[in-house]
């Protein structure tokens, strides 16, 4: 159901004054600029043992490497580039890899492939509570308030109501602005 007039119902509902945290993590704080979002070509990410931009699908780079630099590319607004990160993923199912698939489509407004990605995220980790926030956020810009309070209801029942996930998408049902 679609309930643009049910915000005010929400704002009223949902706690405030929670903790901002950088999108993608449990952190209170962004994440840092480095090499790979400053210095490296699209589709490299920096390698602090060579000290250069290597290409992501470099035997040398594992995917918690492609996934920090998926995350940091992302969170910059550089979503070519964290779409050629992506494609290098040795385990491209990896619940964490498909959710950064659905923010970057849902950043680029291609709400149906984008929800698709969260679905299968969720598919794959139902308690996967960042999958869960972005997918809310998704639905508040498709004017489907009810389904991302339900989200925000999944993320507390799953036991993320501290987590960066519930305090993106809370934010988000109140109207606060986010660039996640």
């Amino acid at each position: 159901m679609r309930l643009t007039s049910f915000a005010p119902a929400c704002v009223a509902l949902l706690c405030l004054g929670l903790p901002a945290f950088a999108a993608g993590s449990d952190s209170d704080s962004a994440p840092k600029p480095t090499e790979t979002s400053t210095e490296c070509e699209d589709g490299m990410v920096y390698d602090d043992t060579t000290k250069s931009c290597v290409k992501s699908s470099a035997a040398i780079v594992d995917d918690d490497m492609r996934y920090a630099a998926v995350r940091e590319l992302a969170y910059e607004g550089r979503y070519a580039s964290a779409t050629m990160v992506l494609d290098s993923a040795e385990a491209p199912d990896d619940p964490r890899f498909l959710n950064y698939r659905g923010f970057v489509h849902r950043k680029l407004s291609e709400m149906d492939t984008a929800m698709s990605y969260y679905q299968r995220a969720l598919a794959a980790d139902p308690d996967y509570v960042l999958a869960r926030s972005y997918m809310g956020q998704g639905l508040i810009a498709q004017g489907d308030l009810t389904g991302a309070l339900a989200q925000l209801r999944e993320i507390e029942a799953r036991g993320g109501r501290d987590t960066w996930a519930y305090a993106a998408l809370d934010q988000a049902l109140r109207g606060i602005e986010t660039t996640y």
